[in-house]
């Protein structure tokens, strides 16, 4: 336990001292996350984009038309800002950009100093306390080492495979579907982070609201939002989770309502009370001795249960049909 993970800051919020990522970190995203780098060429394709940007043309790339926060510029968004990395205990405050655009969206890219950008839409969005999440999210991705893989499907989304002519020859397309599937999986290890930063759940759950229908607090209700998201996670027919993977396959993010039910499931099952009673992984050497085969059988057990279920609905609705169709065809056979 940390010695310092009673000490509250300012509205009760405890300071995590000296936390590994490791303990938010969702198997799903390193299950994703070793699948990527085994691909043939994926490591080939890191170092092309960043030995033809480089660490100055990301920042131009992402830079050239956002504000940067400071004192003076966005003062509410640089006391988030510091209220956050003084809460995660993160000593390399990243520097924070606000760029106009009406898309409520945020993002941490970079290479070896990475940064955080949040679209003037989620700023008019969001109130203080959901800001705050936001931040905390995108923190997340900054100490979890997201922002170099993040940074790299950004740009191939951007240009596209015909307006990166160093990257010829390489198999694209495998390599991009595996980082959005990493993306997705990622999303759901910050969505944690962004809790802890701020220890408030319902603001947490607050921010998915708005994300996936926008809307001020007397237009929308939580608790009806909660239930949708409980349902999608639950309900539906057998081929209804066939259907969610292929309707998420080109996107960065997950459902709303799915990063909801995840991060409510993190929240019942007691380990994120546990993170704030300073029951965690510490960064150094507490962090080197967790094992990867540890990891990877967390991975390998989150995905083959989730396998599991489906194939297994699959396999009820084929019997099912196979079954209607045998009926059907005795009953015809009758007449």
């Amino acid at each position: 336990m940390s010695a310092d993970a009673g000490v509250p800051t300012e509205r009760s919020r405890v300071v995590l001292t000296n936390i590994s990522a490791t303990a938010w970190e969702h198997p799903a995203d390193r299950a994703a996350l070793q699948t990527l780098r085994a691909i043939p060429g994926f490591d080939e394709v890191v170092r092309r984009i960043f030995g033809f940007f480089g660490e100055r043309g990301i920042r131009l790339l992402f830079q050239a038309n956002a504000v940067r926060v400071g004192p003076k510029q966005f003062p509410q968004l640089h006391g988030l800002l510091t209220e956050v990395t003084t809460t995660m205990d993160w000593h390399e405050q990243p520097e924070l950009y606000v760029t106009q655009t009406p898309f409520v969206n945020a993002g941490a890219v970079g290479m070896d100093h990475p940064f955080i950008t949040l679209n003037s839409g989620a700023v008019t969005l969001l109130d203080e306390d959901e800001l705050r999440v936001l931040i905390g999210h995108e923190l997340g991705h900054v100490m979890s080492g997201h922002a170099l893989y993040r940074t790299v499907l950004f740009i191939l989304l951007m240009f596209g495979f015909n307006n990166l002519p160093f990257l010829a020859g390489v198999a694209l397309l495998p390599i991009q579907l595996a980082l959005l599937e990493w993306s997705r999986k990622a999303e759901l290890s910050s969505d944690r982070a962004g809790l802890l930063a701020t220890q408030d759940p319902v603001a947490s759950m607050r921010v998915f609201l708005k994300l996936a229908g926008g809307g001020t607090a007397a237009e929308t209700d939580l608790d009806a939002f909660m239930e949708q998201a409980r349902e999608y996670d639950t309900m539906g027919g057998p081929m209804d989770k066939v259907y969610k993977i292929l309707n998420t396959l080109s996107l960065t993010h997950p459902f709303n309502t799915l990063r909801a039910a995840e991060l409510q499931k993190w929240i019942s099952d007691g380990s994120y009370d546990k993170i704030v009673q300073g029951e965690y992984t510490h960064r150094g050497e507490e962090e080197k001795k967790r094992s990867v085969v540890e990891d990877v059988g967390e991975a390998a057990t989150h995905y083959a249960k989730s396998a599991k279920e489906t194939v297994g609905d699959v396999a009820d609705a084929v019997k099912r049909a196979a079954a209607a169709f045998t009926d059907a065809f005795r009953e015809s056979d009758k007449k």
